[in-house]
């Protein structure tokens, strides 16, 4: 497993992660690109054998007390690996190093393995935003975890 930060370069691997992972909601090409290109963001890709199977995306400014996990998807085959996991832990350790200490993030409610990801890592449902993701109209789990 190598996961590295994501460059501008992994922009067409990680759309074609995103538009397989979320086929009804997908960022724009532009709005990912644009989340790749700020300073307080955090992508980092998963590559196996040379080939990008996985992104996660930290919304984190430096000296914050919160930040926000955006995004984690990996290729269908390789789901399920802890590959998600591994991703998620580098995203809350680097919202650490920015000195943040609570973490935040919306999981679709029909979405159980990721809930079961998240709550197995801390993280606490503290809300939900009903019909949040369109134009599905499911729900949106609001969770938490506060950082040691």
């Amino acid at each position: 497993m190598t996961i590295r930060t994501a460059t501008a370069a992994d922009l067409d691997a990680i759309m074609a992660i995103e538009n397989a992972s979320f086929p009804s909601d997908a960022w724009s090409d532009e709005a990912m690109a644009a989340e790749l290109a700020t300073d307080y963001s955090h992508y980092l890709v998963d590559e196996d054998d040379g080939r990008i199977i996985g992104y996660a995306g930290l919304r984190s400014i430096r000296g914050n007390p919160d930040a926000d996990i955006q995004t984690i998807a990996l290729v269908e085959a390789r789901r399920g690996e802890g590959r998600g996991r591994a991703m998620l832990r580098s995203l809350l350790a680097e919202a650490s190093a920015r000195g943040a200490r609570e973490v935040f993030l919306e999981v679709r409610a029909d979405n159980p393995a990721a809930e079961a990801l998240y709550l197995s890592e801390g993280f606490e449902e503290i809300g939900r935003r009903p019909r949040y993701y369109q134009p599905d109209d499911v729900d949106a789990i609001v969770m938490k975890v506060e950082l040691r």
